[in-house]
C-alpha cells in the first residue's frame, strides 16, 4: 500500500508538471506574438545542448565567469562568509555547478560551515548534483531543490533559519526583460532577510557583433537548442512540428542591450498540440528568448530598486563579464 501511494503521488507530481508545460505552451502560443516559455528549454537533451553551447568559441559568458569564479575564489568566498556564521548556499538555476565549484571547494578548504542547496528546474540536473558533488568534494552538506525557483526558496526557509547566499550566476538575470529583471530582483528580496547576500552573474554591454556571435554560432548549437524546444513539445505532449519548417533568427540592439531568438515559420502551416490547433502565417515568429546586456551603472540601479546594496564587484579581465555581490537591506 505505501508503495502504491508513493507511486501515485509521483505519478500526480508528474501529472501537474505536464498539465502546466501543456497550459504555457498553448497560451504562450495562442498570444501575440506567439511565444515560448525559455524555462523549458531544459529537458535533458536541452541541458546536454547547452553544456555544448557553453563550450562553444563564440559563446563568451561562460569563460568569461569562469575566470572571475577562477581566480578571485578567495575573495568571493571570503566576502560571502561575512562574519562566518553558518549559512545555507542556494544556487538558483545549478546546471553542472561548474563555477561555483571553485566556490565549494575552496569553502570546505576553510572549513566553513555552509549547507549547498541547489536548485533547478531540470530532475536531471538535480540528480546529478545529488550524486556526483558527494564523490567529487568529500564532505560537502547539500540539499538539492527539484523545482521553481521562489517555491524552491520557501523550502529552503522552512528547511533552515541561517543565513542566506543566493548565487544566480550565468547572467540568468538577462532572461527577462528590464521592468521584469527588477521585479525577480524584488521578488528575491523579499524571500530573505537583512543581511543575507546575493552573488550575481551579469553579462555587460559590448561590441554588438561579439555578443550577436555568441546567439548566433557558426555550429548551430543555439538554433538545435532553440528548435529542442519544439521536439520536447512534440514528445512529451503529442505535438507535430516539423522542425524544417521554422528558421532559427536572433537579433541585437546595442542601444537597448536586449539579445533576442526568434523561430520564424517558413510557411502558412497548422501544428496540433494535443488536441489544440495552432495557426502559423509564414514568416510568423515565435519569440523564444532575451539574453539582457546591462551597464554597470544600470546593475547598481537594479539593486538599488530592489532593496540590496552593491558591496563587490568582480571583473574579468575583459571586463565584458560582472559578478556582484548584493546585501539585502
Amino acid at each position: 500500500m505505501a508503495i502504491y501511494m508513493l507511486q501515485s503521488s509521483l505519478n500526480d507530481t508528474v501529472n501537474l508538471k505536464t498539465n502546466q508545460f501543456f497550459d504555457d505552451v498553448i497560451n504562450g502560443l495562442r498570444s501575440s506574438p506567439k511565444r515560448l516559455n525559455s524555462k523549458y528549454f531544459y529537458d535533458a537533451n536541452g541541458d546536454k545542448l547547452f553544456q555544448e553551447l557553453m563550450n562553444c568559441e563564440e559563446y563568451y559568458p561562460t569563460n568569461c565567469e569562469l575566470e572571475i569564479f577562477s581566480t578571485k575564489t578567495a575573495e568571493i568566498c571570503k566576502a560571502i562568509m561575512a562574519d562566518g556564521s553558518p549559512f545555507d548556499l542556494i544556487e538558483l538555476g545549478a546546471g553542472d555547478a561548474m563555477k561555483s565549484s571553485y566556490l565549494l571547494k575552496h569553502l570546505l578548504e576553510q572549513k566553513a560551515d555552509f549547507t549547498y542547496m541547489p536548485i533547478d528546474i531540470s530532475g536531471n540536473v538535480i540528480s546529478y548534483l545529488n550524486v556526483t558533488l558527494p564523490v567529487t568534494l568529500p564532505g560537502i552538506k547539500i540539499h538539492g531543490l527539484n523545482g521553481e525557483y521562489f517555491n524552491m526558496l520557501k523550502q529552503a526557509a522552512v528547511a533552515s533559519d541561517r543565513r542566506k547566499v543566493i548565487l544566480f550566476l550565468g547572467s540568468n538575470i538577462g532572461n527577462m526583460p528590464v521592468p521584469d529583471a527588477i521585479n525577480f530582483c524584488k521578488e528575491l528580496r523579499n524571500h530573505l532577510n537583512e543581511d543575507d547576500m546575493v552573488l550575481i552573474g551579469i553579462d555587460l554591454k559590448k561590441n554588438p557583433a561579439t555578443i550577436l556571435a555568441a546567439y548566433n554560432d557558426k555550429g548551430g548549437i543555439t538554433k538545435r537548442f532553440n528548435l529542442n524546444l519544439l521536439e520536447r513539445i512534440n514528445r512529451e505532449l503529442g505535438g507535430d512540428f516539423d522542425l524544417t519548417k521554422f528558421e532559427h533568427y536572433p537579433t541585437y540592439d546595442p542601444e537597448s542591450g536586449a539579445c533576442k531568438s526568434y523561430l520564424v515559420s517558413q510557411e502558412d502551416q497548422i501544428v496540433t498540440i494535443g488536441n489544440k490547433h495552432i495557426h502559423f502565417q509564414k514568416d510568423e515568429y515565435i519569440f523564444m528568448e532575451i539574453s539582457q546586456k546591462f551597464t554597470v551603472l544600470q546593475t547598481g540601479q537594479m539593486a538599488e530598486k530592489a532593496g540590496f546594496k552593491p558591496v563587490e564587484l568582480f571583473f574579468d579581465s575583459k571586463n565584458w563579464f560582472l559578478d556582484a555581490i548584493w546585501a539585502a537591506e
